[in-house]
């Protein structure tokens, strides 16, 4: 004896609060499309400035996640698979730059790795410059973005639990092998996640860039400092800018969802 079929589904007023929500998001979007400039739209993209700040991002951006790899997957399997005394702390500390005003991030670094900083006296006795550089533009970038990686790959490694780590100990496989035969190929969608955040935060990033890069053309303009100057001057050209990071960042975000999806 079978009884009615159990229904289960989506509270219809719960539509309304979604659609306003999506509303919220994608009208600013297509505003921007709305006011681009479209005669003189690759006239503007072809510009040197423009052409210098692109690169420029994509090639720090780029840089920033994999330092952001290289960093965040230690930091999150230490977080996600060890228990120890101030934990908590050391977890609110590492994703403190999630809710730190970028332009006090930049602030923290310039005063750990500028000329006077905490380490950029040692810097400078060894001859070289950290701030106002690219690879200042790289750090700050790094510094915003890791907690991104973090937070993505510290919820895999919990949702996946240790069943399949402790059965490879068993059957004699040491701690490395175990991470990188089992744990890594088992957490990748949210390693892949957590990347492609990283680095369009990177590419995003500003406030920080700003107070601890400054903006010189071709070495620490990035094109959101790009279209912030733009926008004192020709308003238009912004327009154009903003809607070229609007479209890069989509290409990410869909690359990455592609890619989850055939992981």
């Amino acid at each position: 004896m079978t009884g009615p079929p159990v229904r289960v589904g989506v509270p219809t007023w719960i539509f309304f609060p979604a659609v306003v929500g999506a509303a919220f998001v994608l009208l600013p979007l297509l505003a921007i499309v709305l006011r681009t400039p479209w005669s003189r739209f690759f006239d503007l993209l072809v510009s040197q400035a423009s052409q210098e700040a692109l690169l420029l991002s994509l090639r720090t951006s780029g840089t920033s996640t994999l330092l952001c790899i290289v960093f965040g997957i230690p930091m999150a399997l230490v977080l996600a698979r060890t228990s120890f005394r101030g934990q908590g702390i050391l977890r609110s500390l590492v994703l403190l730059p999630l809710v730190l005003p970028p332009v006090v991030g930049g602030i923290a670094l310039l005063y750990t790795f500028g000329r006077r900083g905490l380490l950029g006296e040692t810097f400078e006795v060894l001859g070289v410059q950290v701030a106002f550089s690219t690879t200042a533009v790289v750090l700050a970038q790094t510094f915003v973005a890791m907690p991104f990686l973090v937070v993505s790959l510290e919820g895999a490694l919990r949702t996946a639990g240790q069943k399949y780590e402790v059965a490879a100990a068993t059957l004699g496989a040491g701690p490395t092998t175990v991470f990188r035969r089992v744990t890594l190929p088992l957490v990748l969608p949210g390693l892949a996640s957590g990347a492609v955040l990283a680095f369009a935060r990177s590419l995003g990033e500003f406030g920080a860039t700003i107070t601890f890069a400054g903006s010189l053309q071709g070495v620490t303009r990035t094109l959101p400092l790009e279209i912030y100057l733009r926008r004192e001057t020709d308003a238009e050209a912004a327009v154009a800018l903003s809607l070229v990071l609007v479209v890069v960042a989509v290409l990410v975000i869909g690359f990455a969802r592609q890619g989850k999806g055939s992981l």
